[in-house]
């Protein structure tokens, strides 16, 4: 992936250039973020629209014998949209302060000058992959822009996160043991499949770095066999959509697949979706109009410009409404062409 470099007028024996890039949010897969960096200051947005401006105080970290471990604190530099302009975060007399908030305006400069130019490249190429009983890659856990930055001293669990347990149906769920008829059962049950039933008797997860071409290389991970790392698997292994829609018996594909349709409107998100993928997954997120709303500014691709237009028109038109309306109330007219996979969330 093409990195986006830009230079500065920072007065430095070094000049260190801006970094643009796209992140996966991922356990749960909820979206994407688009960070500006300069040395230890950050911009991000999640919508495209509003950014939030972070400062961190690094030369904390320079004595101490295990930088990637320790955590320093951010400050807020503020916030900046195109309509509302820069809301200032509060300001601290100290000569370190002086210095970090020097870092946040030169963010902020060039914030406006390349705010309109997302997405940026997706940049996160390290990630960590639940495997399966085969130790192939199942689910992605967390991704990174350096290996080094993943950490392993945790238990590889796959989580579908609290909107699936608020709003995910499956007409699968009638042919599976699911005994409970409450809200999140079905996304319960779907995790505890994910987690034990596709995966060896001990969770394992390994880091794979990604090439250009989808390639990945295994690195070091959690439970796995020593023989695992150095390995190299093809782009054909590490599942398009984040998680594997294969080796499923015919109820529990079903259900996986469903799961995935209901994250239409973040799996838009993802520059590596087929057209014939993306069109299918525009039909599906109109459903789901406020997240696609949200989400649109941020896919970079676009088939069926129509779908997504009316999924805007269907969000607008619900923001208009009382925020104490049940979801029954606000139904999207699409509702009954297209089945109880409408999961869209009250404000």
């Amino acid at each position: 992936m093409k990195v986006l470099l830009y230079p500065n007028n920072f007065p430095s024996q070094s000049p260190m250039p801006f970094q643009c890039y796209s992140q996966r949010l991922l356990n749960p897969f909820r979206g994407v973020v688009n960070c500006i960096r300069y040395r230890s200051a950050e911009a991000v947005t999640a919508d495209g629209v509003r950014w939030d401006i972070y400062v961190s105080n690094e030369a904390l970290r320079e004595d101490m014998p295990d930088r990637r471990h320790t955590q320093v604190s951010d400050i807020r530099y503020g916030s900046w949209s195109k309509k509302n302009g820069l809301k200032r975060g509060p300001i601290f007399p100290s000569e370190d302060f002086r210095l970090m908030e020097a870092m946040g305006t030169r963010v902020y400069e060039h914030l406006l000058e390349v705010h309109q130019d997302v997405p940026f490249p997706f940049l996160d190429s390290a990630e960590l992959w639940l495997l399966d009983s085969r130790d192939q890659p199942l689910a992605l856990l967390e991704s990174a822009l350096d290996p080094d930055d993943i950490e392993t001293m945790q238990l590889p669990r796959w989580n579908p996160g609290l909107a699936c347990r608020r709003t995910f149906t499956s007409a699968a769920a009638e042919s599976l043991p699911v005994t409970d008829t409450g809200p999140g059962a079905i996304s319960d049950y779907l995790a505890a499949y994910i987690n034990s039933a596709r995966t060896a008797k001990v969770p394992a997860a390994q880091v794979f770095l990604r090439s250009a071409c989808g390639d990945g290389t295994g690195l070091r991970g959690i439970n796995i066999d020593e023989a695992l790392n150095g390995r190299t698997l093809g782009e054909q292994a590490f599942p398009a959509m984040l998680l594997d829609l294969h080796h499923h018996d015919s109820i529990h594909e079903k259900l996986v697949r469903d799961f995935v349709s209901w994250q239409a409107p973040w799996q838009l998100l993802l520059p590596s979706l087929g057209a014939d993928a993306r069109q299918t997954f525009e039909q599906d997120a109109r459903v789901q109009p406020l997240k696609v709303e949200q989400q649109h500014r941020l896919y970079p691709e676009i088939i069926d410009r129509g779908v997504i237009d009316s999924a805007r028109v269907e969000a607008r038109l619900r923001m208009t409404m009382p925020k104490d309306k049940t979801r029954e109330d606000i139904m999207t007219t699409f509702y009954i062409e297209l089945g109880p996979e409408y999961a869209d969330e009250n404000r």
